[in-house]
């Protein structure tokens, strides 16, 4: 691959900037939890299934542990207390805690290390079944292939798990590698997990384990009569982040939507609320093998992409260090970035080219994860048929990893299947006809590519370091990032934050930490 001429300096110190936020921040992530978190603790330990109204059971034990007060010690101790206590089943004892007839922070006490001995059996069954759903994944890779990289990713949304899955069968017949079904318009502001299969969402179908493990068994059936392993993706980010993070890990997901501020900057969600959660899902991503989109893309559908392109490299930056500190490996980082330049703008698709190539270059095994251009889109659809060519054109030039496919009706409506096809023979045309181009033209010494690249580097690193003295959550307050300010103590969720007390417990954290390296 064709090189240009970075800074390598500016790098190092934009990478050790990066670095300091993240461990300063971790200092916060690591005295604090969230009833988020603690639900994700239930559902590791088995618990599953609603009340009689409906209510998840893991939300059920989790607000019964706070309405008593109890909620700085954590699910952990008194679910594995009562277990010690009563010898019934962690399902057991959710179901008698929602039908009012045990209440188990009232429940004689064990000892603290007998607890935390009987909280490492119990999870252990969880920690194998994710375990082994990486091995299927690796073997069914080894045996049938996979496609080539850029991994053409697309969309399935109709609302409905069933119609999707006949979408999603079409697309990969079609050639898609990598299928991502939409969540339903306002999911990531549920702080719950709805139940079962669905099919009435609006915009995108909900993510339900249920939903997951309906699609997780369509696409294997698609990928044996295909002959490549089709990878099935969903979103973590909003309010039940690491949640859905683990009904995904158990039903082999592959791909997350998983970043560390998008909830934050695009759905408003409390900055703490985020930054707790989003270390405990990125645990389990990591030690599930799966590979983790970054949302970088979505700054510059608010902010203006040449002016703001630094601060897509410095969240990039940012999302990767935070991905470290939780075991997960550079080869499972989709960190994203766009194409949004203006068709108007005098060589954007050669600043396009030098956002693509400096990525690429500044993280060399993460599976980048390639943005289609939404926002000047217009009903002209065979201008913007040209638009995700030029696209394809800089993702194959720069060998992007994951490449989300723009359609011509992107932003629309949902897409039709025909919509679909168009995008995946636009791609496999392109990417077909100019496999090796990043390989045969090299960039110009001190050319405008070279120049713009240095330029945004020299921006990005200024402006870590300047995260790096006044800390994240200051930064986030004055809106650095896509324009958006949001108060450390505004937003959504904040109320399901907690300190730690001495009794905290979760045992699952050590078992996984290491990501898919951890055996």
């Amino acid at each position: 691959m064709a090189y240009i001429n970075l800074n390598e300096e500016l790098i190092k110190r934009a990478r050790d900037a990066a670095r300091n936020i993240a461990l300063d921040t971790q200092k916060f992530i690591d005295l604090h939890s969230t009833v988020s978190t603690e639900r994700t603790i239930a559902r590791l330990y088995g618990i599953d299934g609603v009340d009689e109204n409906g209510v998840p059971l893991p939300n059920r034990i989790v607000d019964h542990i706070k309405e008593n007060g109890a909620l700085e010690d954590g699910l952990s101790y008194y679910l594995v207390n009562a277990v010690l206590e009563t010898n019934l089943s962690t399902q057991e004892i959710a179901e008698e805690v929602a039908k009012r007839n045990l209440n188990i922070v009232k429940l004689n006490k064990h000892s603290i290390e007998e607890i935390k001995n009987r909280a490492l059996e119990l999870a252990y069954p969880m920690v194998e079944r994710i375990k082994q759903n990486r091995k299927k994944r690796e073997e069914m890779i080894k045996n049938i292939g996979e496609g080539d990289k850029p991994y053409l990713y697309v969309i399935v949304a109709t609302g409905n798990i069933y119609e999707d899955v006949v979408q999603a069968q079409s697309a990969a017949k079609q050639g898609a590698d990598i299928i991502a079904v939409i969540r339903t318009t306002g999911q990531s502001l549920l702080d719950y997990v709805p139940y079962g299969a669905t099919t009435e969402g609006f915009g995108g179908t909900y993510a339900t384990q249920e939903n997951f493990r309906i699609m997780r068994r369509a696409l294997d059936e698609v990928s044996l009569e295909v002959g490549r392993y089709i990878r099935l993706c969903n979103y973590c980010s909003g309010l039940c982040m690491p949640e859905i993070a683990a009904m995904g890990a158990m039903e082999r997901l592959d791909v997350m939507l998983n970043d560390a501020l998008y909830g934050i900057l695009f759905r408003d969600i409390n900055m703490q609320r985020t930054i707790v959660d989003q270390f405990f899902s990125r645990v389990i991503n990591g030690f599930a093998g799966v590979i983790i989109n970054t949302g970088e893309d979505n700054y510059l559908t608010t902010a203006d992409a040449v002016e703001a392109a630094h601060t897509v490299l410095a969240s990039q930056f940012i999302n990767e260090q935070f991905a470290k500190m939780a075991g997960i490996l550079e080869e499972q980082m989709g960190l994203g970035h766009a194409f949004e330049m203006n068709p108007d703008l005098k060589d954007g698709f050669l600043l396009e080219l030098a956002q693509a190539q400096m990525a690429r270059q500044i993280f060399p095994k993460a599976p980048l994860k390639y943005m289609p251009p939404t926002k000047f889109m217009t009903g002209n659809i065979f201008k913007g048929h040209i638009q995700d060519a030029l696209f394809n054109v800089v993702s194959i030039w720069t060998h992007q990893g994951i490449q989300l496919l723009g359609m011509l009706t992107e932003a629309i409506h949902t897409p039709f299947i025909s919509d679909r096809a168009l995008s995946i023979e636009n791609a496999r045309y392109i990417f077909n006809n100019m496999k090796s181009i990043g390989d045969e033209i090299e960039f110009k010494r001190g050319g405008l590519v070279e120049k713009r690249a240095n330029e945004v580097l020299q921006k990005a690193t200024m402006l870590l370091e300047e995260i790096e003295k006044e800390g994240l959550f200051t930064t986030l307050e004055k809106g650095i990032f896509a324009d958006i300010k949001r108060s450390r103590y505004g937003g959504k969720g904040l109320d399901g934050v907690f300190k730690k007390g001495e009794n905290y417990i979760n045992e699952f954290i050590p078992l996984m930490l290491g990501g898919a390296n951890n055996e």
